[in-house]
């Protein structure tokens, strides 16, 4: 029975990748949740962990395998040690669901147990957001995106969609299951309540402030192999320069993440020419590259992934959440040089010296950034685009070839928009480039794969939604709330339940 228990478990957390992009199979967003539930409470307490952990593994091996492809095809890792270390990281990621399984049958599995096991649903994917630097990844509230239960997002963000979506499934099972009409009534004014709540939900928090700008991103398909090979930098630069300036008089030019592979000063000679006519033509080009400083405690030169406004405007951002062992290498002194994949192009980056950084200023509005996934942490984005009119953010998802990564990616900087009720313009090395309105709809999109110019024009907005306001203390505020409802443990589990039910034949 055990065994069958953890191939259902493993089956339903590879569900939950399946409501999500590429697939939006949405209807499998509550079912997911729901199996584990059901899974949990039938079984004894001690295979509960373990049952947890069976989860994990099929809710991160598919929905973040393209680690893999990053691990595999960017380095010179052997296949079979490539293969081991994502099954190392999925079982780790998978540990997150041992934990909550584990804690809701051991101490939430009561009366109420449904309510706080959607609770501790919630509270672990915050937990994902900052959890030794966070991946925030495969939140169910993403598949919301293109249902009606989009609209709840600007009021407390992607964790409140998720609490909706996962609560859905579970609360149904509930009011069918439920024999107490009280009890039954509850579930179901729960269920109905974000439905019947829609007609009067605010769709439009922010307002238009001043001109469209015309903003033209360049993809130029760059192979991750030439990318830091110092004998390709001039043709790589070369062939930004001849996609960029037929476009020079457009308000905006956009090149993704360390677009430049070099610093500037190594590259201004080169680009001189073409920054004097954009700054010419009042044209803008904001550029990924990496940048250098010093550590004026201990004088120590410092590498940051970073944006910069290279023409007409001003401002530098350097990215603030960095990939473990593809920008830095934790514990360093002892890994760096272990393994070819330790030693990946530009894996020394360093975060900025400032937990506050300036705005980049462009055509007279203030535009907030993310670099890469950035953009999934809901948190840091809210924070950086209160004062902005419009949102950049620009990656390099060929690390991640022709998985399933860039469609998760821009789902979820479509959350974003939405959340933030602002343009975001997209720029990526091979795809998926594109902009989003502030309902979170793509309204351009880049071919992918292939290199491109991709036009279009963004409008600055102004105003905050609740979530920008409030952010995200609230939904979890109410998380903690759920989990204490459900505090105690089930007497009796639904097969007792259903044995209790049955005539004792000898009375």
């Amino acid at each position: 029975m055990l065994i069958l228990r953890l191939l259902l478990s493993l089956l339903a957390g590879a569900s939950a990748t399946a409501a999500l992009a590429p697939f939006n199979i949405v209807w499998l967003a509550p079912v997911a949740p729901l199996l584990f539930y059901l899974i949990l409470s039938t079984a004894p307490q001690r295979n509960s962990w373990l049952l947890g952990w069976s989860f994990g593994l099929g809710f991160f091996g598919t929905g973040v395998s393209w680690v893999f492809v990053s691990i595999y095809e960017h380095s010179a890792t052997p296949l079979p040690l490539a293969v081991a270390l994502t099954a190392l990281f999925v079982s780790a990621l998978a540990l997150l669901f041992m934990l909550q399984g584990g804690c809701w049958k051991r101490w939430f599995s009561g009366r109420w147990g449904a309510l706080s096991f959607i609770g501790l649903w919630i509270l672990g994917e915050w937990l994902r957001s900052w959890l030794l630097t966070g991946f925030p990844w495969l939140y169910l509230g993403y598949a919301t995106l293109d249902t009606p239960l989009a609209s709840w997002a600007p009021m407390g963000g992607v964790w409140l969609n998720s609490l909706i979506v996962a609560g859905s499934g579970i609360v149904l099972f509930e009011v069918l299951r439920e024999k107490s009409w009280p009890t039954r009534a509850s579930y179901l004014l729960i269920l109905i309540a974000p439905w019947a709540l829609l007609p009067f939900v605010n769709t439009t928090w922010t307002t238009a402030s001043g001109t469209p700008l015309n903003v033209t991103l360049i993809q130029a398909d760059i192979d991750q192999e030439d990318k830091w090979d110092p004998q390709q930098r001039d043709s790589i630069l070369a062939r930004y320069e001849a996609l960029s300036l037929p476009r020079s008089g457009d308000d905006l030019i956009i090149w993704p993440e360390t677009a430049i592979p070099t610093f500037f000063s190594r590259a201004a000679e080169q680009l001189s020419p073409m920054l004097e006519q954009f700054d010419a033509d009042n044209t803008t080009l904001i550029s990924g590259l990496p940048t250098s400083s010093r550590d004026p405690d201990s004088q120590r030169r410092l590498y940051h992934n970073s944006i910069a406004v290279l023409s007409n405007g001003s401002g530098v951002y350097h990215k603030e959440r960095l990939v473990p062992f593809g920008e830095y290498i934790p514990m360093e002194h002892y890994l760096r040089g272990a393994l070819e994949f330790f030693n990946l192009p530009m894996s020394s980056f360093s975060l900025p010296l400032s937990d506050k950084q300036s705005l980049l200023n462009v055509q007279g509005h203030l535009m907030s950034a993310a670099i890469c996934y950035e953009i999934a942490y809901p948190e840091l984005v809210r924070e950086s685009s209160q004062q902005a009119a419009f949102i950049l953010t620009v990656s390099n998802d060929t690390w991640f070839g022709h998985s399933i990564a860039p469609d998760q990616h821009m789902q979820i900087a479509r959350m974003r928009a939405l959340e933030s009720q602002r343009w975001i313009i997209r720029s990526t090395n091979n795809g998926i480039s594109g902009l989003i309105d502030p309902h979170g709809n793509v309204t351009q999109q880049a071919p992918r794969y292939t290199q491109a110019i991709l036009t279009g024009s963004v409008q600055p907005r102004q105003g905050l939604t609740p979530f920008q306001q409030v952010g995200s203390w609230p939904v979890v505020a109410f998380s903690f709330l759920l989990c204490i409802v459900g505090l105690g443990r089930q007497k009796l589990s639904f097969n007792d339940n259903a044995r209790s039910l049955r005539p004792n034949l000898r009375h």
